[in-house]
C-alpha cells in the first residue's frame, strides 16, 4: 500500500510572516498541532505546537509580533506519494518525526501523513516499533 492511500490531503498551510498568535489560533480552531509553512509553490518549513512552546513561549517572545518564520523548523523531511506505508513508517521512526508532508516526484505538496494514520494501517508489531522509535530519547555517542 502506498502512502498516498492513507495520507490526509487536507493541508493546513500558513505563511512565514503570520504571527505566532495567529498560528496558535489557527491550530486551536482546526484542532491540530502541525502546520505547513509556505505557499502552493514553495515549502518553507513546518510549525508545531511544541515549536511555539519551546522556541517562543519559554523564551518570552511576544506572540503578537514574533512570526512563524522566526521559529519554524526549516529542515522539512518529506516522503513521496509512491513510497510504501512501511517505508515511510521506518523513515519517520529513524528521523523521530510524528508528521511528514507527502510530495510527488515534481516536489508538489499533496498531503500530510501522521503516526496516527500509520497506526491504522500497519501490523501491530510495526506500530509499536514506530511509536517507540519516534518517542524515545536518543543520546549522542
Amino acid at each position: 500500500m502506498n502512502i498516498s492511500e492513507i495520507m490526509n490531503p487536507e493541508i493546513e498551510m500558513i505563511s512565514a510572516d503570520t504571527t505566532l498568535k495567529e498560528a496558535a489560533a489557527k491550530m486551536e480552531r482546526e484542532n491540530i498541532g502541525f502546520l505547513v509553512v509556505g505557499s502552493e509553490k514553495e515549502l518553507n518549513g513546518t510549525l508545531t505546537d511544541r515549536d511555539i512552546v519551546l522556541r517562543a513561549v519559554s523564551k518570552g517572545k511576544d506572540m503578537q509580533t514574533t512570526t512563524v518564520g522566526d521559529i519554524l523548523s526549516k529542515q522539512v523531511l518529506c516522503c513521496e506519494n509512491s513510497q510504501s506505508v512501511e517505508e515511510v513508517a521506518r523513515h519517520m521512526c529513524d528521523e523521530q518525526v510524528r508528521r511528514m508532508p507527502v510530495i510527488n516526484s515534481d516536489k508538489q505538496l499533496l498531503g500530510v501523513v501522521s503516526i496516527g494514520d500509520l497506526a491504522q494501517h500497519l501490523k501491530p508489531e510495526l506500530v509499536g516499533e514506530v511509536l517507540k522509535g519516534v518517542t524515545e530519547e536518543r543520546h549522542a555517542a
